[in-house]
């Protein structure tokens, strides 16, 4: 079974810096694509960054500048470095990935709360 285990959310002060972590078990391939898309109280799921094998990255206009994500060397493992935090970034984050066959599956979610 496949599954996804993200890690490295918390409460931090605007301006702080997180690190999530997410590293995927129970798989025989590699993830076309893996990476984060986020869900504050109220809003839809929205997209935060994304990264393909080949490195291409994808990522939304809020977080640029302020955000990074890399493919770890360890099999099917992504991280987000967030700098520059801002209360709007509160949110739960969900890892991401999508299989050669299509297939998309998530993490259960790690909280980033941004507040003083």
């Amino acid at each position: 079974q496949v599954q996804l285990v993200e890690s490295g959310g918390g409460l931090v002060q605007p301006g702080g810096s997180l690190r999530l972590s997410c590293a995927a078990s129970g798989t025989i391939f590699n993830f076309n694509v893996m990476g984060w898309y986020r869900q504050a109280p109220g809003k839809e799921r929205e997209l935060v960054a994304t990264i393909a094998g080949s490195g291409i990255t994808n990522s939304a206009d809020s977080i640029k500048g302020r955000f990074t994500i890399s493919r770890g060397n360890a099999k099917n493992t992504v991280y987000l470095q967030m700098n520059s935090l801002k209360p709007e970034d509160t949110a739960v984050y969900f890892c991401y990935g999508l299989s050669p066959s299509l297939t998309r599956y998530w993490g259960k979610g790690t909280l980033v709360t941004v507040s003083s």
